[in-house]
């Protein structure tokens, strides 16, 4: 007869921009060893089978920079539902975090805000929180994070397109070097052209433009982390802070218990097993 574990803790990781489940990969390993069971989401239009410009994997990427996305339908919403789909299907842990990464953000608050019964801590790794302001762009103008890096690397006009999107297979040699200084400049050389190959170009303009409406009722009543990357060029930590302490303001009656890794804006690459320590309960 087979003998069934109790149900733990699961943890459901949301990657960012640009990004996958794969991301996640070195830290689930990180976490296995630490007892904790987690699944990966991948939102709509990223991961290994996400449409990419037809021109993407051509010589010469043939209008990479004109052509409209593939994701331009994509909703904020199409997203949230995404993340409510493996939530309902991990509900029969005991406890479930639930993890969101930088762009990430937006879709898992929506998605907390709309079934917190399916949430006992919701994680924010670097990530966009709309609980004072509702959309992601609001803090990414911000004087705080006026410092970041990355902006050089989008390509075309988001407005035609319907999407933000850059070339990580770009041959540019200063185009990836400022990939690497703005995401990964604290990953092994080796490991970062690994990485980038498998990001996609298209992050769909609804998500770091549609405003995300949370309450206290709901999301407000989660307990909330927030996880600080010190040297984060991407989401300056200076943002990262604004963020805090407005949801802390916004919400005070669950504010954010704060934790700081050192590093860059993408320490599943650089430090998984640290992450997976900073993500356990």
């Amino acid at each position: 007869m087979t003998q069934h574990l109790p149900p733990g803790t699961v943890l459901v990781l949301v990657h960012g921009a640009w990004h996958s489940s794969a991301q996640w990969a070195a830290t689930q390993r990180e976490l296995a060893g630490l007892g904790a069971a987690s699944v990966a989401v991948d939102l709509p239009g990223h991961g290994l089978d996400a449409p990419l410009p037809s021109g993407y994997l051509r010589p010469g990427q043939p209008g990479l920079r004109d052509e409209k996305s593939p994701l331009a339908d994509v909703t904020m919403d199409d997203c949230a539902d995404r993340v409510l789909e493996t939530l309902r299907r991990v509900r029969p842990y005991r406890e479930v975090v639930l993890v969101a990464h930088s762009a990430g953000g937006g879709p898992a608050s929506l998605a907390a805000e709309r079934a917190p019964e399916l949430v006992d801590r919701i994680v924010y790794l670097s990530a966009f929180v709309p609980a004072a302001r509702p959309r992601f762009v609001d803090y990414l103008g911000t004087p705080e994070n006026a410092a970041a890096q990355g902006d050089g690397l989008h390509i075309g006009d988001p407005g035609e397109l319907g999407a933000i999107r850059i070339n990580p297979l770009s041959p540019d040699p200063g185009y990836v070097e400022e990939l690497r200084r703005a995401h990964y400049h604290d990953t092994p050389a080796h490991l970062f052209d690994r990485r980038r190959s498998a990001l996609v170009t298209d992050l769909p303009l609804a998500v770091p433009t549609t405003p995300v409406t949370l309450t206290g009722e709901r999301w407000g009543r989660i307990p909330r982390t927030f996880v600080r990357c010190a040297e984060d060029r991407a989401l300056t930590p200076a943002v990262q802070d604004l963020m805090i302490g407005e949801a802390d303001r916004a919400m005070p009656d669950s504010p954010f218990t704060v934790r700081t890794l050192p590093g860059s804006h993408s320490p599943f690459a650089a430090r998984p097993a640290g992450l997976a320590a900073a993500l356990v309960p």
